[in-house]
């Protein structure tokens, strides 16, 4: 049986792969920071079969031991600081979570397969790591693999950090280790944080009578916005090849976050300018304009496509919001 170890296998993305992997037939671990709360609670009732494991990003010993423990054939480092915004509110604790975090686990897993400069080594683990279109920040569009980076927040700073040390890895010791290059991906589990699940719950409360309006940021920011549950299968896909590499996962298409909420709006019947408003705190302090993935390389040598286009994620958010806020 294929073995999995995921970080931040309680956010969005860990509990997709989770399962996804699960219903090939994996076992899976899941490293989990500090004792019981609200989002263990959560992937324990979604899914129940994954494998909990005590360890932490920061703690170099700690991953040393988890991998020791989980003996994995896979590792699939989702864990990150990924709320932008907060990104300015805590630098410091986002370069050493999501940045060198990254560097923390590929150190590890060098350590335990006892991978040489040679590229010599002994257990082989082949290791995902879940690069950022926030990297590309203010770079021209559209945006693939060999788009110079030019990142707007200390979150894409993080990301780049951690992408180039994955690359570094695989050159100096030969090790199996692919960055994932993700544009925005959303869906019913996204955190009430994200401006997309912002909009899809304060639409569904709204509709219900249990709000009154929506104050959102930046209105034309456009993003390329596809569903978790299609993006994970691609990082599953990437290693399952011959060869490690590099892959930006998007849909290729573009909308802006005034797009959604219209499209949120329209799905329960209501005009979106009758309840919308901006504020101009709530923009970044470094805008992020316009991200399009070019998915070129990731379609011809995945062969991977997503399925869910993006008038039907905004309506899956929006049905699911409705269906939690009204108790159903």
């Amino acid at each position: 049986m294929t073995r999995a170890l995921i970080t931040g296998v309680t956010g969005q993305d860990g509990r997709h792969l989770s399962e996804l992997l699960l219903a090939k037939g994996y076992e899976v671990y899941g490293i989990i920071r500090g004792q019981h709360n609200l989002k263990r609670a959560i992937l324990e009732r979604e899914v129940p079969e994954v494998r909990i494991v005590g360890g932490d990003l920061t703690d170099q010993g700690s991953l040393i031991s988890v991998l020791q423990q989980a003996q994995p054939d896979e590792v699939y480092n989702l864990g990150a600081m990924s709320f932008v915004t907060l990104s300015w509110m805590q630098p410091e604790l986002t370069g050493n979570f999501t940045g060198l975090g990254a560097l923390r686990m590929l150190e590890a897993i060098r350590i335990i397969q006892g991978a040489s400069p040679s590229g010599d080594g002994g257990r082989s683990i082949r290791f995902y790591q879940a690069s950022s279109s926030e990297m590309f920040g203010a770079a021209p569009a559209p945006q693939n693999e060999a788009t110079l980076f030019h990142p707007r927040s200390p979150y894409g700073v993080a990301k780049v950090f951690a992408h180039h040390i994955t690359v570094n890895f695989r050159e100096s010791y030969g090790m199996f280790a692919c960055s994932g290059i993700l544009f925005n991906h959303e869906g019913p589990r996204r955190g009430p944080e994200f401006v997309t699940r912002k909009i899809s719950r304060a639409v569904a409360r709204i509709k219900l009578g249990l709000q009154d309006s929506l104050v959102l940021g930046n209105l034309e920011s456009r993003r390329d916005w596809g569903y978790a549950g299609d993006y994970v299968e691609a990082m599953w896909l990437m290693l399952q090849q011959d060869q490690p590499d590099d892959y930006v996962i998007g849909t290729g298409e573009t909308h802006s976050v005034g797009e959604f909420a219209r499209c949120a709006f329209e799905h329960v019947g209501l005009d979106w300018r009758d309840y919308v408003s901006t504020d101009a705190s709530l923009l970044r302090p470094a805008e992020v304009d316009l991200l399009l993935a070019d998915p070129s390389k990731a379609r011809e040598k995945l062969d991977w496509e997503p399925k869910v286009k993006f008038e039907s994620l905004v309506r899956m958010m929006v049905d699911a919001d409705l269906a939690l806020e009204s108790g159903a």
